[in-house]
């Protein structure tokens, strides 16, 4: 069941603390904090906004409890990143809402196709990008080498 009060919003510098708080929470809890997670949490303004991108936050209520990245890769393609709810709202279809937000602002934006990279471990999350239609393009430690995330090794795309 959905919270009674969900609202998806854009970047604001005010939210900034909020990327990478719930970022931590879920990557430390499986994982480890890499460099360029650090990049990402201290500027994420200018790592996906200011390229052509989007950060976007789930308030519940007001309060910031989930949160997502788009990186623009080029001008037909996306890629989501940092995807993120707190722990406590998690099964109130805040994932949802957030890709929901972005899959329309990817295609808002003239993008042909979103990507994303993932760990298989992560049961809920690879059920929430198969609802919205993404499927698996590849899956191994090769894709740890590429992306610089040694948690990586799925790749999944969908087509807009």
């Amino acid at each position: 069941m959905a919270p009674a009060s969900v609202e998806v919003v854009p970047y604001r510098p005010e939210l900034l603390e909020h990327f990478a708080r719930l970022n931590r929470q879920w990557i430390e809890q499986d994982f480890r904090i890499e460099g360029s997670d650090e990049a990402s949490f201290a500027d994420p303004h200018g790592m996906f906004v200011a390229p052509g991108g989007e950060v976007f936050f789930a308030l519940v209520d007001g309060q910031v409890m989930g949160t997502c990245a788009l990186r623009r890769e080029d001008a037909d393609t996306f890629e989501l990143c940092k995807m993120a709810v707190a722990p406590e709202a998690r099964g109130r279809d805040l994932g949802d809402a957030l890709m929901r937000a972005a899959l329309a602002t990817a295609r808002q934006r003239g993008a042909k196709r979103m990507v994303l990279v993932t760990n298989s471990a992560l049961g809920p999350a690879l059920g929430l990008y198969r609802k919205h239609g993404f499927v698996t393009t590849r899956e191994g430690p090769e894709i740890a080498r590429e992306t610089g995330y040694s948690r990586a090794d799925v790749e999944m795309a969908v087509t807009l």
